[in-house]
């Protein structure tokens, strides 16, 4: 299930509506009618709750026997096929899929348990060559992936909403804008890891599925009107091929408040504390945040306490769980403050080949820095002529890349060859490698 995401700009471009006010005015100065008496104000469009499914709550496929009936039922279906995942983000280590949902003309609805029946490439191969509908597919294709279910194509429905400019995103509001339908989101964020799942959580996730095929149509029919049909299929097609994320170095430095720990010794602490509740957290499948919040593990590392007494009187230690363990994160912290100097994390993060932050650009490299000032300009633009977000025009990580460290010839053919090793589709690069061309040479 989609929870809707902000956007990862890549300047500081600020998207914000401007009001026209204009003097106030008295009584004596209104006229006793005014042209705004005679137009009809705007109305809100009308949104009808959807609240059951149309073939009612469908049972959980939970056998082999059962899941054979589904393969033979979506194998004789037609068109497209509605496809939705649940996970339990926050509850459980990890993003395994706890409930698979797909919906057909011909085939109805369909929940299947992973858990029970974790080998689903049966049915994948009864949708071979069937474009498959999702809503940010990114999120549900690797733990697919997991129980044997991989696509031949893909539509993406909140890809598509960020090409035709749509404000909101997320599945309920896209849902609402184009189809005028409310969907309930009151489940989106519960442990799908509950066995066996009540009816309400049930009926929540055969909607999500409800109306997919006939949102893809419509937003099809929207892409191809504002002539992005090509660049929708080419998202979609580079969103079905992503290979996984390789890990990310020193993981232990995503921990939230991270940034009032200044020494290395103290990052020493977090690390070991970052580690420990690792471990214990996938031993348990337990989400990490719920073994030891990140806000415990920095206040051990500000306090560097050198007991179990000591650590069980900080705040953030004194709950039932977190003493509990006591032990545990004392030992952590211990091997902490024994690690020896040479083996002490950098204050600075870990060596990559990444650019530094925008923010030491001009005293760094200025003519970079304005290469990348030229590049938000032309990329914000495009942004703005297009109704496409910064983000969705080309990766941010990327246009910062190709701004640091550029081609020794700033032409579009050098230009697009960067674009293109980096992952940028052919449309983008179609649409900025120019306009990036022309503004380097300008501010050369």
């Amino acid at each position: 299930m989609y929870l809707e995401p902000s956007a990862d700009p890549v300047g500081t471009l600020d998207e914000t509506d401007s009001v026209n006010t204009a003097p106030d005015a008295t009584a004596d100065d209104a006229p006793a009618t005014s042209i705004a008496d005679d137009v009809e104000a705007p109305v809100a469009p009308v949104v009808v709750p959807l609240t059951e499914p149309a073939d009612g709550i469908p049972p959980v496929i939970e056998t082999p026997e059962a899941l054979a009936e589904v393969v033979a039922a979506f194998a004789a279906g037609t068109g497209p096929v509605a496809v939705d995942a649940e996970r339990a983000s926050g509850y459980r280590y990890g993003q395994a899929t706890y409930l698979v949902q797909l919906r057909r003309e011909g085939a109805g609805t369909a929940l299947i348990d992973p858990i029970a029946l974790p080998d689903l490439s049966s049915l994948s191969d009864a949708l071979i060559g069937v474009e498959w509908v999702l809503h940010a597919s990114s999120q549900d294709l690797p733990g697919l992936a997991e129980q044997g279910l991989r696509p031949s194509r893909v539509f993406d429905t909140e890809v598509g909403a960020r090409l035709v400019g749509l404000e909101r995103v997320g599945l309920a509001a896209v849902v609402a804008e184009l189809l005028g339908l409310g969907l309930a989101k009151e489940h989106s964020a519960v442990d799908w890891s509950t066995r066996p799942l009540p009816e309400d959580w049930l009926r929540y996730a055969a909607l999500d599925v409800e109306v997919l095929v006939e949102l893809r149509a419509v937003m099809a029919d929207r892409l191809a009107d504002a002539g992005k049909a090509e660049w929708a299929a080419q998202e979609f097609e580079a969103v079905r091929t992503a290979p996984l994320p390789p890990p990310r170095v020193d993981p232990w430095r995503r921990v939230s408040g991270l940034h009032v720990v200044r020494d290395a010794r103290r990052l020493a602490v977090v690390r070991e504390l970052w580690n420990t509740r690792d471990e214990n957290a996938r031993k348990r499948d337990i989400a990490p945040g719920r073994v030891l919040p990140d806000y415990a593990i920095v206040a051990a590392a500000q306090a560097l306490p050198r007991s179990v007494d000591q650590l069980t009187a900080l705040p953030a230690f004194s709950g039932k769980g977190a003493r509990r363990r006591a032990t545990l994160w004392q030992a952590a912290i211990e091997r902490g403050l024994a690690e020896p100097d040479t083996d002490l994390p950098s204050v600075r993060g870990p060596r990559t080949d990444a650019p530094p932050p925008p923010r030491a650009w001009p005293d760094r490299d200025p003519a970079a820095a304005a290469r990348l000032a030229a590049a938000r300009e032309v990329v914000g633009s495009l942004s703005a002529v297009h109704q496409i977000p910064v983000a969705n025009l080309l990766q941010p990580d990327l246009l910062r890349r190709l701004c640091w460290t550029p081609p020794a010839i700033l032409d579009v053919e050098s230009i697009s060859q960067v674009l293109a090793a980096g992952g940028a589709r052919a449309w983008q690069i179609e649409l900025v490698a120019p306009r990036l061309a022309e503004a380097f040479v300008t501010r050369e």
